[in-house]
């Protein structure tokens, strides 16, 4: 596993075999279904695992034939295992995907039976609705008037990036990506986003966006080159998603906001506003950059959700 946080281990839990397959697997994973790196790291480490747990299971590294005879009664045992250990339903059902990916790669090739990864029916990890802001927290959070950093450039910065995220709907690395060419100005009517997957989409923006950015650049004391990054750290150099994160949880301490209010809550607040405000779900899927509606759709059970809050609260009966 190239990209392995630790690659060297993986050699101890897998016969040359295998290895050799995991890379193919990997450039089929990065150039043909062209994942996020992300995901790309999540399926590599959950194979990890899996491939260190057959190895005590079987009481050697396997390899490509002990592969073809595992049964759906490891699978299982697995993922009791990694129970045991703590790991949720939502981390244990992402990690039988990623060894599930493998095992369907490998089936696809003529190498293994993968039925019987299929018999085993992902652990249930219960539905989880994103957690937005209200209206009012989100235009404080953009609003740049709390300050939250002694260097007037690097507050400017912060609120430009919360603004993009908030203004457009744009996951934090989308936002990062943005170079000097590509930055919204306050006359900017849409930008061109590249998002998950290598998917590219148009995303308009409001001037308010384009006049937070206008002034992180008019104070930010290094120069931005056309093809560099639009936001940088602190040294020059290509800023740091973990500085916004950061940058949030002060907020969100001043605000007193619960810690579901991160970067991401403030995309998640972009679509649930935008349908309360009488969007349709379709446009709200474009911005967002979903590849499938029914991963919009989950907004319309907030907003459901709010409206029944919102009767349970006010209604004379109750």
């Amino acid at each position: 596993m190239s990209n392995s946080s630790n690659p060297g281990a993986v050699l101890i839990f897998a016969q040359k075999d295998v290895l050799a397959r995991i890379e193919a697997w990997q450039d089929h994973l990065s150039d043909e279904r062209r994942l996020a790196d992300k995901t790309l790291t999540a399926y590599e480490r959950d194979l990890e695992q899996f491939l260190r747990f057959l190895t005590n299971h079987l009481g050697g590294s396997p390899s490509i034939s002990d592969l073809e005879t595992l049964r759906p009664a490891d699978f299982r045992s697995f993922l009791a295992t990694r129970r045991k250990a703590g790991v949720q339903s939502r981390s244990l059902a992402r990690g039988l995907a990623g060894i599930r990916s493998f095992l369907k790669f490998l089936e696809k090739q003529g190498e293994i039976n993968a039925a019987a990864s299929d018999a085993i029916r992902p652990p249930n990890s219960g539905k989880s609705l994103p957690k937005p802001v209200s209206p009012k927290d989100a235009k404080t959070i953009v609003g740049g008037d709390l300050v939250m950093e002694q260097a007037a450039w690097i507050q400017a910065r912060n609120t430009a990036v919360l603004t993009l995220l908030y203004g457009c709907g744009l996951r934090l690395a989308e936002a990062l990506s943005l170079t000097g060419k590509t930055a919204p100005t306050p006359e900017t009517r849409t930008i061109r986003i590249l998002g998950k997957g290598g998917k590219e989409r148009i995303v308009p923006t409001l001037p308010v966006v384009g006049q937070a950015i206008a002034e992180y650049q008019k104070l930010c004391p290094y120069s931005i080159s056309p093809d560099g990054p639009l936001f940088v750290g602190a040294r020059g150099g290509p800023l740091n998603p973990r500085i916004i994160q950061l940058a949030m949880e002060k907020l969100r301490g001043a605000l007193g906001l619960p810690n579901t209010a991160t970067p991401h809550a403030l995309r998640h607040s972009f679509a649930t506003h935008l349908l309360s405000g009488g969007g349709d779900l379709r446009t709200i899927q474009e911005l967002l950059g979903h590849a499938s509606l029914s991963s919009t759709q989950i907004y319309t059970e907030i907003d459901s959700q709010r409206l029944l809050e919102a009767y349970d609260k006010a209604h004379p009966r109750q």
